[in-house]
């Protein structure tokens, strides 16, 4: 009994606080500036169609997730000055909204009204197992497809998101379809997270984000247009008037526009390589 209270005391002290106990410990209210920036109302208002029937996650992304969630990244919409953390929130919303819309061309009250329509990609094409990383490796039988407002997808993704936040990203990666509050940390965890040679999501929104030589010679510049390369640019940068690019501009100018807060320079990718 003394050497499993050894153990168990012994575990706690070596395990890494998770990047929300971190937070915690920060002495100002992140959540009420967030509140501040969106309200329930706009949330609403933005998301018009999330809980509708039509919609597979009906229910699953309430606003009350998605601050609590922030608590968990004071940096996120906290940075520069108001425009800029109203453009970097926009441009975080617009981004997971395109990633999980059910919208369509004629849809009611238009296409950029039907962000957070699902929790989970369908009919994945593969497991997304990458077997060469041994990292991370993946768990037997569990798929690592895409789930969530970012669709976090990838072992090599699912890992280092659920040791950062204190869930097992390998041998349950469902959770990020089955818990909301889980399911908004991912996305906001590969929000703010550079992974090499990437920067992260929030450095290029808020003018932090310093190009290499090497993006100077892919025409990586700062924008919008960044980080949907930095998401999907293997499939949708590089590529003259994308669909998918154009999509996740439309709901971008959608946000800006209810936030009051212009869109800035370089909303596509077309003239950039991926990484």
């Amino acid at each position: 009994m003394l050497i499993f209270i050894f153990l168990a005391f012994s575990f706690l002290l070596t395990t890494p606080a998770t990047i929300c106990a971190e937070a915690a410990r920060l002495p100002y209210g992140h959540a009420d500036h967030i509140s501040s920036i969106i309200s329930e109302e706009l949330y609403n208002k933005m998301f018009l169609h999330k809980d509708d029937n039509a919609c597979p996650a009906k229910g699953f992304y309430p606003y009350a997730s998605f601050i609590k969630a922030t608590r968990c990244f004071p940096r996120f919409g906290n940075t520069g000055d108001l425009n800029t953390t109203k453009r970097e929130v926009a441009a975080f919303l617009a981004q997971i909204s395109h990633e999980t819309t059910g919208g369509w061309a004629t849809a009611p009250d238009g296409p950029y009204a039907w962000g957070l329509c699902f929790k989970e990609e369908v009919s994945p094409s593969s497991d997304y197992c990458d077997s060469t990383n041994k990292q991370w490796p993946c768990s037997p039988g569990k798929s690592y497809k895409g789930r969530g407002p970012i669709q976090l997808s990838w072992n090599y993704n699912y890992g280092p998101a659920g040791r950062a936040l204190g869930f097992d990203g390998l041998g349950n990666p469902d959770i990020v379809a089955n818990n909301s509050d889980i399911a908004f940390k991912t996305a906001l965890w590969f929000w703010m997270t550079p992974r090499d040679p990437k920067p992260s999501c929030h450095d290029v929104m808020v003018g932090r984000y310093r190009p290499t030589k090497a993006d100077l010679a892919a025409n990586r510049k700062a924008g919008f247009g960044l980080v949907t390369n930095i998401i999907n640019g293997g499939l949708e940068c590089g590529i003259p008037n994308d669909a998918r690019v154009n999509d996740r501009i439309g709901f971008f100018e959608r946000f800006a526009g209810l936030l009051g807060v212009d869109v800035g320079p370089n909303l596509d990718c077309a003239n950039q390589k991926s990484f």
